[in-house]
């Protein structure tokens, strides 16, 4: 799925911001609970000091068993297990206010006391509970996320998209340029050193298209217009030629011959220019077309052709089919499927022309198999039914239904018959 820069950079930002929190959070945890503890530790340690220095002065503390006010006790030591070092831990204790386990970080030590008898000093003093400071943490750190991800969507929201608006500008001139138009592009105005050489090199690469497209139109019609004399002049002069009674009828046949092929040649350089105007977007105009009168009005032009291959014309109007497109191209598009399906017509068949709200159907009996679908709109794909066919007819259909993105052409073999459905959009 397509999203937006924003969006993409926000995405991934968003990820990035959550994992270095994560890490961020695990370390800045640890540090303040070794940094706690040492405080507490030092605390302790002050605590063993100030506490042994009143026993000295009051031998009764000796007699302080259990943890009080104070929060220490002491009793006496046997030899074996008495030590003067100083043993921290953390422990949990049973507070009665809150009615559960308390952690608390420890103390032990022995020490001598005026008597010169060993003793044991234990010191306790409550410390902060990791569960409350990992959920403090945790809130703090998602309060802190949120607030990074929703400043940076506002950062995208209102600084980057005034940033970005001159790429947006350039997207929208490349998407509504098309060749042989001549109206400018919008301009844009902008800081931004690289969105300024963006701008500078599309236009660039604008004028050099605008120059090659001229030069190509004007050199497909010179060329078109310069073939077309010379070969009606050829096809003229054989004509003339024919008509000398003096010919064998070989000569006859050979010049007959030499004039169809002429005629061939004509042809495919009509519908060569014809492809090259529709594809360099040489029919601009663009109206609401009735397709329904279009192919009518070819039925009844065609009667001729019709008749002479003893068709069955069946015409079936189930709706108006209408289309925005160029007049012209309408009429060639619907003439080309007509005079291929009549072309290939068996001798005596039906034709049929349906025409619905969206659709329009021509279908015809041809040969007995379907053709290829892969190829049977290429140019210059010729069938094995006609080998004089030029191959232009259905590409020439192709070209003018590309154009318009609305329309959609499909090819079909049912029921014996070949059909071509043209599509007011993408069939399902």
């Amino acid at each position: 799925m397509q999203i937006s820069l924003k969006n993409y950079t926000l995405r991934y930002l968003s990820i990035a911001f959550l994992v270095i929190i994560t890490i961020w959070a695990a370390l800045f945890y640890a540090y303040i609970l070794d940094e706690v503890y040492d405080n507490v530790d030092d605390g302790l340690k002050n605590q063993k000091i100030e506490i042994l220095r009143e026993v000295y002065k009051d031998p009764m503390l000796l007699g302080t068993k259990e943890f009080g006010v104070n929060q220490f006790r002491i009793w006496p030591a046997a030899d074996d297990n008495f030590s003067e070092q100083n043993r921290l831990s953390s422990v949990f204790f049973y507070m009665p206010y809150d009615d559960e386990q308390e952690p608390y970080r420890v103390l032990r030590t022995g020490f001598y006391a005026a008597d010169r008898k060993p003793y044991h000093l234990e010191i306790r003093t409550s410390t902060v509970e990791e569960d409350d400071l990992i959920y403090d943490l945790t809130s703090a750190l998602v309060v802190l996320y949120v607030v990074l991800v929703l400043g940076l969507y506002l950062i995208n929201e209102f600084v980057l998209r005034r940033a970005w608006k001159p790429f947006k500008v350039i997207l929208t001139n490349l998407n509504h340029y098309r060749f042989g138009k001549k109206e400018q592009l919008k301009p844009i105005a902008t800081n931004v050193l690289e969105f300024n050489q963006l701008d500078e090199e599309i236009r660039r690469m604008w004028r050099r298209n605008e120059q090659v497209f001229d030069e190509q139109k004007r050199f497909l019609e010179n060329a078109s217009h310069e073939l077309q004399t010379p070969l009606a002049i050829i096809i003229n002069k054989l004509e003339l030629l024919m008509d000398d009674e003096s010919l064998s009828e070989g000569q006859l046949t050979q010049l007959s011959e030499s004039n169809l092929v002429l005629h061939r040649l004509v042809n495919l350089n009509k519908a060569l220019l014809m492809l090259s105007r529709i594809e360099n977007k040489q029919y601009p105009h663009v109206e609401s077309v009735k397709l329904n009168k279009v192919a009518h009005d070819l039925c009844t032009d065609l009667h001729d052709l019709i008749g002479f291959k003893k068709l069955q014309l069946h015409w079936q109007e189930l709706g108006i089919f209408e289309v925005a497109m160029n007049n012209d191209l309408a009429v060639i598009l619907v003439s080309n499927l007509l005079r291929n399906a009549i072309k290939y017509s068996t001798v005596g068949s039906t034709l049929s022309v349906v025409v619905q709200r969206d659709r329009l159907s021509i279908a015809n009996t041809g040969q007995i198999g379907a053709l290829d679908k892969a190829t049977v709109f290429k140019r210059f794909h010729k069938g094995m039914q006609d080998s004089h066919s030029n191959g232009l007819g259905l590409a020439i259909v192709k070209s003018i239904v590309d154009t318009y993105p609305e329309l959609s052409i499909t090819y079909d073999y049912a029921g014996e018959q070949h059909v071509f459905t043209l599509f007011a959009s993408s069939p399902q």
